[in-house]
Order: C-alpha cells, then sequence, then structure tokens
C-alpha cells in the first residue's frame, strides 16, 4: 500500500508553514520505517526548489477558482485508486471539498489531519459566510472521510462540538530534531520571552501576550519581548505594542527560517506560545529541543505534556493575569539550578513524547 500525503505546498520544511514541516518530517520518518510514501502538492508554481527527500514528490497546478482540481491530479488519483491511501492535511480548503466528492464519486477512500483547523473558538468568531461554507462543502468532507486525525484533546472536543462523529483517531505528530541545531546561548544578562509563529492576534493570543508582558515589565524592567514572524496584522500588533509604550523592550523580527531563525530561538530565555486555538505548535517544540521552557495555553495540546516533563508552565485559556503569573515564577527561577532542570526535562519531552519512530508505527491504524 502506498501513502499519498495531499497538501497545498510542498512539504518545504524551511518555510514557517507548520502544516509543511509536519507533512516533511511524517512521510520522511515513514519512509524510513519502509513504508511506501508520496507527497503530492497543490501548488503556485510547479518548480521543485527544495532540498533533497527521500520521498516522492508530485506537484500539480493551484488554479485561480479556489474549487478547481487539476486534471493530472484527477488522473493520478484515479490511477493510484486500488494501490494507495490517500491522506489529507488542513481544513476549510475549497479544493478540498471539490475533491471530497470527486473521491466519493469514484469510490476512493481518504483520512484527514484538520492540523486544528477545527474547534470552537474559529466557530464562535466565524460569520454567516463560514457557517454556510461548513454547511454546503466543509460537512461533507469530514462525512466522506473514513478517518478524522486529531492531534490532541481540545480538537476532538471542538470537532464534536462542530461535527458529532464517531471516526476520530487521537494521535499527536511527531518532531525530528535537527542536527545542527544550534546550542543554547545562555545568558544572564537579560530575560528574553520569544514567540515565534503567523502573527494573528486573536487565535495566537498575542493580545494577551503584550497585556501579560506589559504587566510583568513593571517587576522586569530590563526584559525583553522578541516576535518573531509576520502578517498583514504586524502593524496592528506593533501599535498595540506602541499604546502601551512597550516599544522599548519588544523586538518584531519579522519572517525568519531555517537557521536564521533557529539562532534566535536558542537565545531566548523562555519561550510562549499563548494560542487560543492549535494542533501542535511546532514552534514550541523547536524550542524545547533546545532546552527552553515554555510557557503554553491548553489549547496548544502542548499543555499536559509541559506539565508532565515540568518543562514550563500551562495556563488556562485566555487569561493574561495567569500569564504574566507564569512569566513572573520563571524569571524567579532564573539564574537558578532549577532554570537548568527545566531545560533539561524539555528536552526529555521530545525525545520521549514525540519520537516519530514511535508515532509512525501507531500512525498505521490511521489507514486501516
Amino acid at each position: 500500500m502506498e501513502i499519498i500525503h495531499l497538501i497545498l505546498g510542498k512539504a518545504n520544511p524551511d518555510r514557517m508553514n507548520g502544516v509543511n514541516k509536519v507533512v516533511y518530517q511524517m512521510a520522511t520518518r515513514q519512509q524510513n520505517a519502509g513504508k511506501n510514501v508520496a507527497v503530492w502538492g497543490i501548488t503556485k508554481d510547479l518548480i521543485h526548489n527544495y532540498g533533497e527527500r527521500n520521498f516522492k514528490t508530485v506537484l500539480f497546478q493551484a488554479h485561480k477558482n479556489p474549487f478547481k482540481i487539476d486534471k493530472k491530479l484527477k488522473k493520478a488519483l484515479i490511477e493510484h485508486k486500488k494501490s494507495a491511501v490517500i491522506h489529507l492535511h488542513g481544513g476549510w480548503v475549497p479544493v478540498y471539498a471539490s475533491l471530497s466528492f470527486f473521491l466519493a464519486k469514484n469510490n476512493i477512500s481518504f483520512v484527514l489531519t484538520p492540523h486544528g483547523a477545527y474547534n470552537t473558538v474559529a466557530m464562535q468568531r466565524s460569520g454567516i459566510t463560514k457557517k454556510l461554507y461548513f454547511q454546503l462543502f466543509e460537512k461533507t468532507l469530514l462525512k466522506n472521510a473514513k478517518r478524522i486525525h486529531s492531534l490532541g484533546e481540545s480538537e476532538v472536543t471542538g470537532l464534536n462540538e462542530l461535527y458529532p462523529n464517531s471516526k476520530s483517531f487521537l494521535l499527536p505528530y511527531g518532531f525530528e530534531i535537527p542536527s545542527d541545531l544550534p546550542v543554547k546561548k545562555i545568558n544572564k544578562e537579560t530575560f528574553i520571552i520569544g514567540f515565534v509563529g503567523r502573527l494573528d492576534i486573536y487565535t495566537k493570543g498575542l493580545d494577551l501576550l503584550i497585556e501579560a508582558y506589559k504587566n510583568f515589565i513593571l517587576k522586569a524592567p530590563t526584559s525583553e519581548l522578541w516576535i518573531v514572524g509576520d502578517s498583514k496584522e504586524k502593524s496592528t500588533l506593533e501599535e498595540l505594542v506602541k499604546t502601551n509604550n512597550l516599544e522599548a523592550n519588544v523586538k518584531f523580527f519579522g519572517s525568519k527560517f531555517g537557521i536564521e531563525k533557529d539562532e534566535l530561538i536558542s537565545q531566548m530565555t523562555i519561550f510562549t506560545h499563548p494560542s487560543r486555538n492549535e494542533g501542535i505548535p511546532t514552534a514550541v517544540l523547536e524550542a524545547c529541543s533546545m532546552g527552553i521552557p515554555s510557557v503554553v495555553t491548553h489549547a496548544t495540546n502542548i499543555a499536559s505534556y509541559i506539565t508532565k516533563f515540568n518543562a514550563g508552565i500551562a495556563i488556562n485559556d485566555e487569561s493574561s493575569i495567569e500569564l504574566e503569573k507564569a512569566f513572573d515564577s520563571l524569571y524567579k527561577t532564573w539564574k537558578t539550578s532549577e532554570m537548568e532542570t527545566l531545560a533539561n526535562n524539555a528536552k526529555l519531552l521530545v525525545k520521549e513524547a514525540f519520537d516519530w519512530d514511535k508515532l509512525v508505527t501507531k500512525l498505521d491504524d490511521l489507514y486501516c
């Protein structure tokens, strides 16, 4: 049996897109385990401009009409009908709605990993258009999927509220620790709180982060908040920082990739991800792999691991007060021997809870 991962993009691990990173690692580890794996990407350009990989990559044209399926993709799906299982990644993707109808019509089964796309928060914020879209398209996608792969408990809960079902398959994805990972920079002079990700203010809880930091800085006036990432909301976030008179302590780095991003993370004292909704944020795992303790919300689906391994602090969702208290607690721990313990625990968390080799075997049950 061939496993075909179907995504938007090229599964380039050096991009900010978390889904592409995860699919790259998943396909690589499955291939290493002896599976027959391919990644099919729907993309604006068909240039194979990425590094070497051990799995086959096939690119199909994305069209201006987001619902349109490329003719070559249709043909390829029919050709692999009897020999492959199709694994879709992502949610609220118009072309997936069309693919759902096409696959069902041709009796081709598929599994779906939404990567945090379905949740109570997102639907509460959605307008009539999105709710109508769900009834017309997304609901059929979920109905036609053989299994729905959830990454954490919050995603299972959100999915069941949105679409009650018995198809859920719960398993986190793994994390591959890069061999060229920078050594954490020991900084005893400046306490640096870091965030890396898409600058979606509400979803990522960046409004909570600024509110918490505004209060925390009164106790740690020489501390810094580093924000790595970009989006059309960056200017709004910069204005929020300015309104709270935090310009001197908050640094924006824009989007960074590969070694540039890793070098920045390695200099952070602690990492934070106060998201209101996630699948599993790879940036947190990247920070943990470098021995950087994290402060996360339960919505990240990493909170239970942070608590279990004592690798930072898990807070209630949407609480800037608890976020500030967590910063204060770790600030007091800073420069003590306990900080080194937290750092070692963070590395252990990644090695034990997110080991791809262990998870790849469990993934086989998704395709049965």
